[in-house]
């Protein structure tokens, strides 16, 4: 059942994939800075690249500036959204602090597929919905003719006019920008070094850690088990967990960034891809590569994704920071004893074991 149901998730990811990449183009790598410029702006969160593109139209000329957030950062490296000179930075960081974040926020807020926390009274009167997204009282752009009319958020950003002054914001790290845009197209690119850096010893190991994020105490295992990666080694990441330490500044190896952001979570897909070129280049299985994949456990989609490694035949991920509550112990047992699928423990402990 697992590989049937791994592998119809595998094709929709491709599929979406390849409607992302025909539409806005391969993302490239990209530095998206963490700074609000005074006036007008919109911030969108969620997936939906094609609402972000209908916004940007509709507000290209009128002096709004437009800011990701969430799942939407990855935006910033499609050239077919990233050519529009308005759309201007990520505001925010993960899902779960939009309460504290949007609070009294002078601009609108369209949410398209993101997380949708019950809005504070602050902001709940700039609170904008689409497609799947809803909640009472709240505004939703519905689409009409194949197209959506922003026309009341954009009055909403005029109205409320942003703020007076530049502001700088912050990752959760303190830092000012973060890169995204390292998705299959730019790996695969590069694949000549990368195979280099790996025979001539330069790079030793890589870790993708993704997956989703959430307010539970122990989240903090991600920033810290990133932060203790040898200066040997590359980590992958994707999806809203990456939100943890995105804003790090890692260093690079030959050229090649040591924390690449693949994108949203279905961009999971271009981490397989990558993967699969490697162990082709190198001649072996995926399992036999330097990789060790970390996942940060939150129960939604992450559900098809794991069902698409386990598909697969992937070993040896490590889950956190508690186990999903769907796994009975007999399941348990069955992916430990088929897969070896562990449990996260301390980032010293995880780390030691996976360096060998």
């Amino acid at each position: 059942v697992y590989k049937r149901q791994g592998q119809a998730n595998l094709k929709c990811m491709a599929l979406l994939d390849e409607a992302n990449t025909s539409t806005y183009g391969h993302p490239v790598p990209t530095t998206v800075p963490l700074k609000v410029e005074k006036g007008p702006f919109i911030v969108v969160t969620g997936h939906d690249f094609l609402d972000l593109k209908q916004l940007l139209e509709q507000t290209e000329g009128k002096g709004i500036n437009i800011y990701t957030h969430g799942e939407m950062l990855p935006a910033h490296a499609y050239p077919e959204l990233k050519k529009h000179a308005h759309l201007k930075g990520n505001y925010g960081t993960a899902w779960q602090n939009q309460q504290k974040e949007f609070d009294a926020l002078p601009a609108p807020i369209l949410f398209t597929t993101n997380c949708l926390m019950i809005p504070k009274d602050s902001y709940r009167d700039r609170v904008f919905t689409t497609g799947v997204v809803g909640f009472p009282d709240i505004a939703s752009i519905d689409e009409k003719d194949g197209k959506k009319d922003f026309t009341p958020v954009i009055e909403k950003a005029l109205e409320l006019g942003g703020w007076q002054e530049d502001r700088q914001f912050t990752g959760i790290n303190g830092g000012k920008e973060v890169t995204t845009g390292f998705a299959r197209n730019t790996v695969l690119g590069v694949a000549d070094k990368v195979i280099e850096g790996v025979k001539s010893g330069a790079i030793k190991r890589f870790f993708l850690v993704g997956g989703c994020d959430g307010a539970r105490p122990g989240r903090n295992y991600y920033t810290e088990f990133v932060k203790q990666t040898p200066e040997d080694s590359v980590v992958l990441t994707l999806a809203c967990g990456k939100y943890r330490f995105n804003d790090l500044d890692l260093g690079n190896i030959g050229g090649i960034p040591r924390l690449l952001d693949m994108g949203q979570c279905n961009d999971a897909y271009s981490a397989i891809q990558v993967a699969v070129a490697l162990a082709e280049a190198f001649k072996c299985g995926v399992n036999d590569l330097p990789l060790s994949m970390v996942l940060s456990w939150y129960e939604q989609k992450a559900v098809c994704i794991l069902l698409t490694l386990l598909s697969l035949g992937i070993k040896n991920m490590y889950l956190g920071p508690t186990l999903p509550a769907f796994l009975s112990e007999n399941v348990l047992n069955v992916l430990v004893e088929k897969f070896n699928i562990k449990p996260v423990t301390t980032p010293e402990m995880d780390m030691a074991e996976m360096l060998g």
